[in-house]
């Protein structure tokens, strides 16, 4: 649960508001769009923790996928996971930190990207000595965070105004929807709860995994949209649209107008605070996709070596470490988070549709959780995914087609793989002489 509410609870909740507001212009469109993302997010926990009790070993989604549609497809989710997905989603949370930190102390742009990439290569340090202390700095970040949102929270509704709520909460005159609005304001939405999955790939350190997994999924996806649905509210309490919509650090800015500058330092920190526990729980989550494969012979070997020392992945870690650090100059906020949703749904949408294809073609499977209202919350989760995948397309093509061609840039590694395996698999040619 630590791993699920610590790793969702980053950026999204503290920066989206804004890029919602801009799309949504009531109350309630707000309200509804952070309702279906969360339902989405619940929907694909509930279907990856059949998944995850059925095959409770390291590797996560990349397990699931493979076992549902081959190898290919798999080492291509575990490449783009390097590649963009995973490192793609430290990235954006060390920008979001730099946006943020900026607001205490003041920093040149120069300084806000190395303090960007030096928070990235501590934490990667810190989860390099063993899983044991990243474990015990991801619960206290988690804690923390809950608690803070929670104060928070109590604090807004404390002192918000009953009709500022009743203003926003219908638009101001004729309704006009726009699909392609609202398709925009949920991926914004979804980045705020991207991570709900990464649990997953822990499943092999588990002490009871077939019980527990589905069980961190389901109530962990529970306690984040809880919070976040409660957090929007209070927001508008102090806030009206317009004054959302002109500010991209909404929690600090719904704070000071109603309490000043010291209690919006105080909600500054955190936001930091939320942010290093989120990006903690992604570096300590996505090397054991990366071990996984390497333990297959289906990435580099170096990947699979665990250090005597500190029994971690060290070499994933890092390299994953140093690739997230570089992306951070890569691009803005925005851009860094679209890149990772559109690719991230193609594969969750593959990975929840499974559940289907596992159930047809093998189903003697033990599965001692069963995905609920099957097979409804399975095939609306991929058709939602499939939505967003095209509404990702139509909004941003050019962010689209980089992500396809970094996942696809998957095809020749892999084919290298699966050459060298057989080679060495191959018996040997005894000469007849």
């Amino acid at each position: 649960m630590a791993i699920v509410a610590g790793t969702v609870i980053g950026s999204g909740i503290f920066l989206v508001p804004n890029s919602v507001a801009s799309q949504l212009s009531s109350l309630s469109g707000v309200l509804l769009v952070w309702i279906i993302g969360g339902l989405l997010s619940l929907f694909g926990a509930l279907a990856l923790g059949e998944l995850g009790a059925a095959f409770p070993g390291a590797g996560g989604l990349y397990v699931y996928l493979r076992e549902a549609y081959g190898k290919t497809v798999g080492f291509l989710y575990g490449w783009g996971l390097l590649t963009l997905i995973h490192s793609g989603s430290i990235a954006t949370l060390a920008v979001a930190f730099r946006i943020y930190l900026a607001q205490i102390a003041p920093l040149t742009i120069t300084e806000e990207k190395v303090v960007g990439v030096a928070g990235i290569l501590v934490l990667t340090g810190v989860n390099c000595v063993g899983v044991r202390f990243g474990k015990g700095v991801q619960n206290v970040f988690a804690l923390a965070k809950l608690g803070g949102l929670g104060l928070m929270v109590t604090l807004l509704f404390s002192r918000g105004r009953a009709h500022l709520l009743d203003a926003s909460f219908w638009p101001n005159g004729p309704v006009e929807f726009h699909p392609s609005h609202f398709g925009i304001a949920l991926i914004a939405v979804l980045w705020a709860y991207e991570g709900w999955h990464v649990v997953s790939f822990t499943a092999g350190e588990f002490k009871q995994p077939k019980r527990d997994l589905p069980r961190g999924l389901l109530y962990g996806t529970l306690i984040v949209a809880t919070t976040y649905f409660l957090a929007n509210i209070a927001y508008y309490c102090v806030l009206t649209p317009a004054q959302i919509l002109e500010t991209d650090r909404v929690a600090a800015t719904a704070v000071s107008s109603v309490f000043g500058g010291a209690a919006a330092f105080f909600i500054s920190l955190l936001i930091l605070v939320s942010m290093i526990g989120a990006a903690n729980g992604m570096i300590l989550t996505g090397p054991r996709v990366y071990y996984a494969m390497a333990a297959e012979g289906l990435f580099f070997r170096k990947f699979g070596s665990v250090s005597a020392r500190f029994h971690t992945p060290v070499v994933a870690i890092v390299v994953q470490g140093v690739w997230a650090a570089c992306l951070t100059l890569l691009g803005t906020f925005q851009e860094l988070f679209t890149y990772v949703i559109f690719t991230a749904w193609i594969f969750y949408g593959l990975a929840v549709a499974g559940v289907i294809v596992l159930r047809i073609r093998r189903p003697d499977l033990d599965r001692p959780f069963r995905a609920p209202w099957y097979p409804w919350l399975p095939v609306l989760f991929t058709m939602a995914a499939i939505g967003i995948a095209v509404t990702a397309v139509l909004s941003s093509p050019l962010h689209a087609i980089f992500g396809i061609g970094l996942i696809l840039s998957g095809l020749p590694v892999f084919a290298v793989f699966v050459g060298r395996n057989k080679s060495q698999t191959s018996p040997a040619i005894v000469s007849p002489e």
